[in-house]
């Protein structure tokens, strides 16, 4: 069980729960699933987020997706149900893994009810190993810090806890994991615009925790640095190039130079998935840009009935257009170092790292 009670994705026979996370912090509501057609609404509608919870959730959409089928497999009808998934969000290189790994495991099952209970059995398997590797990735973190210290100072942005994962967490599992080891831990949570996964869920899973928070705009990041001792920046990711460069949520980029600038080390949390051995650099990683008006409004999240989870709002002229890209590059230059379930290292040492 992980540290953190939050359980944003679980299964129960033939059903995908996941916690409604465009609802959070006002209520905890849980999405109950029962087709493809709205486990992929609700990724692209972000009510469950976060590159590993993607994936998960992914599989299991397949799993909805060919439930019920019979008799022998088509395979273009196969085929065109992984592109309807893996189309959701297509950033993050976990969902693709994924789906290469059900591609992989179902080549030679020649019906749908083998389809069907290969794919339910490698989306709880996913499920259980994320969990596991972020626990191991949380307790490596610490090796990057003097234990010796009692208190830590530590910006992250966006979401990177229980529930952009299986639990526990990559960055914010770090986190967690010096507060299991008897420390303090002072949070500065980017509300990470425009759709606030810092201040709204970060800001809540902290205090969920127990620890102390403050939720902080994303251009306060400067006057921070300067103004009081911040131990490190972590954040988790989306995509890793080979050469380190890495995708992750919009404002990273621009954190990562303001903390070389004060001379905050950066440090990028990421499982095994999160790189992608078929890219050389960042400038190749696909970035989604995402509708306009979740950045000139408040009532941008929406359910299929057309009800809105904020409050209604513009925070624009009428007409004015918005460009609203998901996620930047940050360069290898800027990261400090990766933390992962196999060890922490610098972006230099990358490929040899995967070798092992």
């Amino acid at each position: 069980m992980p540290s953190s009670q939050l359980q944003p994705i679980s299964w129960n026979q033939g059903e995908l729960i996941l916690l409604d996370q465009r609802k959070l912090p006002k209520e905890k509501t849980f999405l109950h699933l029962r087709t493809l057609e709205e486990t992929i609404f609700a990724i692209q509608e972000m009510a469950v987020r976060g590159a590993p919870a993607i994936a998960i959730t992914g599989v299991f959409a397949l799993a909805l997706g060919v439930s019920g089928k019979s008799g022998e497999v088509d395979r273009l009808e196969l085929a065109e149900l992984i592109r309807r998934v893996f189309e959701s969000r297509p950033t993050a290189v976990n969902l693709s893994l994924a789906l290469n790994e059900v591609k992989r495991i179902t080549s030679e099952l020649g019906q749908w009810s083998e389809i069907a209970k290969a794919i339910e059995a490698l989306a709880i398997k996913l499920m259980a190993n994320d969990l596991r590797d972020n626990q191991i990735l949380g307790k490596n973190g610490l090796t990057l810090f003097d234990l010796n210290q009692k208190e830590f100072h530590i910006i992250t942005h966006c979401n990177t806890g229980a529930l952009a994962t299986a639990g526990h967490g990559t960055a914010l599992g770090v986190i967690r994991s010096l507060r299991d080891a008897g420390k303090k831990v002072i949070v500065y949570a980017d509300e990470t615009r425009p759709f606030l996964q810092g201040s709204r869920l970060t800001a809540f899973e902290m205090q969920e925790e127990g620890i102390e928070c403050y939720v902080i705009t994303d251009g306060m990041s400067g006057w921070l640095m300067s103004s009081r001792k911040i131990d490190a920046v972590i954040v988790g990711c989306d995509r890793v190039a080979m050469n380190g460069d890495t995708a992750n949520k919009i404002g990273t980029y621009n954190l990562a130079i303001v903390a070389k600038a004060h001379g905050v080390p950066v440090f990028v949390c990421a499982t095994r998935d999160s790189f992608d051995q078929n890219l050389s650099t960042g400038s190749l990683i696909p970035i989604e840009m995402r509708r306009e008006e979740e950045v000139t409004r408040f009532d941008f999240i929406k359910g299929k009935d057309g009800s809105s989870y904020l409050e209604e709002g513009t925070t624009s002229p009428i007409g004015a257009r918005a460009l609203n890209p998901s996620f930047d590059v940050t360069p290898n230059s800027y990261i400090s170092s990766f933390v992962t379930e196999f060890g922490c290292f610098s972006p230099s040492e990358i490929e040899s790292r995967l070798k092992k």
